[in-house]
């Protein structure tokens, strides 16, 4: 029999314990995962496929505070702007529930900022050509049971009209997202509101974004209205802290997995070595050396939590998946990537939490006298 196999069989000697330890191990490792990805999707990954080259431009006091909408020709004007596309939420309510969000825009630019979007170029025109129409996306769409053409009546709160728009398309973007868009001219010119909440800014290279991110906010810097401009992730990345200190909270879950986790396996192991006492001499007499005997409990070990980390690994895509695909997570399906680094990351903490759990009970039995060891009674 060689060391490999060995070891794998001391690992399933008392099949109840490895079991319902693995079990353990792979919900804290699950939870690990989740945790990991939704850290790499905040904080390290684009979030859409032509972000790198968008920048918000928005009120520097606050994102609720609006500026005049001149702003856009201005910005425009600047070198290595390629389009600009005001945005406004309308904010009112649909079926007497605000079910989903209403954004005014601009048909004509919208989708050359938003170059990401996909959609039949025939309801393409059909918006831009329609002042009252508007646009869903897909999967609000499959949600409400709306097709082209249906009549969609927005009971104004923010604004004292109410929206009578007419469905011309439905779109789908690099995620889904509960938005409604029309043409804001058809809200500018029933109340009269001429500013906007933001500026979306397509530039033409990712390399120019800082750039140009400073020379809009110079030249609005002693305005009434100063503004702040920063590129797409770095608005949604501040849109997640609104929330509250988010990484505090994902490090504070790691840390706790990761203690119980270290508590499972290490009291597991320990029982089980202590249990294997007298066996440990008999491994010596038969001229095992401690370093061998240290190296096979360890492995075991590691072992048990990599079996835990696997289990951890196909629970972590088959929930992600869950979620993406149903009616109200769709929204989370941005968020929940499991991407390969993300998931790789819990096989580093398994590893860890093996050898580390392992190393002491492990040293202790392989360097214990043999005549001692003999006499132990586990």
């Amino acid at each position: 029999m060689t060391l490999r196999r060995f070891v794998i069989k001391n690992m399933w000697r008392n099949k109840r314990r490895s079991v319902l330890t693995i079990l353990s191990l792979a919900f804290s490792l699950l939870l690990l995962s989740l945790m990991a990805s939704i850290w790499r999707s905040f904080y390290y990954q684009e979030w859409t496929i032509g972000s790198a080259t968008r920048l918000v431009c928005r009120h520097r006091v606050s994102f609720f505070a609006a500026m005049p909408s001149f702003y856009r020709d201005k910005i425009r004007a600047l070198p290595g702007v390629v389009n600009v596309v005001p945005m406004n939420q309308f904010g009112g309510l649909y079926k007497d529930e605000q079910e989903f969000l209403q954004i005014g825009t601009d048909p004509n630019e919208y989708f050359k900022v938003y170059n990401d979007y996909r959609m039949p170029e025939g309801q393409l025109k059909a918006w831009q050509e329609d002042p009252t129409g508007a646009l869903a996306d897909s999967e609000l769409a499959q949600r409400m049971r709306w097709k082209v053409g249906d009549r969609i009546i927005v009971q104004g709160l923010k604004f004292p009209v109410n929206l009578e728009l007419t469905l011309r398309g439905i779109v789908k973007g690099s995620f889904p997202a509960d938005v409604i868009y029309f043409n804001w001219k058809y809200a500018q010119e029933a109340t009269g509101y001429d500013k906007a909440e933001a500026f979306l800014v397509r530039v033409d290279s990712a390399k120019n974004v800082g750039r140009i991110a400073l020379a809009i906010d110079d030249l609005f810097r002693n305005s009434t209205a100063p503004t702040r401009t920063e590129s797409e992730h770095a608005f949604d990345v501040d849109m997640v802290s609104t929330l509250g200190n988010v990484k505090l909270f994902i490090l504070s879950v790691c840390a706790a997995v990761l203690f119980s986790s270290l508590l499972v396996a290490a009291n597991t192991i320990a029982m089980s070595i202590r249990e294997r006492t007298r066996e440990v001499a008999v491994l010596r007499t038969l001229g095992f050396s401690p370093q061998t005997i240290l190296a096979m409990f360890m492995a075991e070990a590691v072992g048990l939590c990599v079996t835990g980390w696997l289990l951890a690994s196909l629970a972590t895509y088959a929930m992600v998946s869950a979620i993406a695909h149903t009616q109200r997570g769709v929204m989370f399906a941005v968020f929940l990537k499991a991407s390969v680094p993300a998931v790789f990351l819990p096989l580093l903490a398994a590893v860890l939490v093996g050898s580390v759990s392992a190393v002491f009970p492990s040293y202790r039995a392989s360097h214990m006298n043999i005549v001692d060891a003999l006499r132990h009674v586990g």
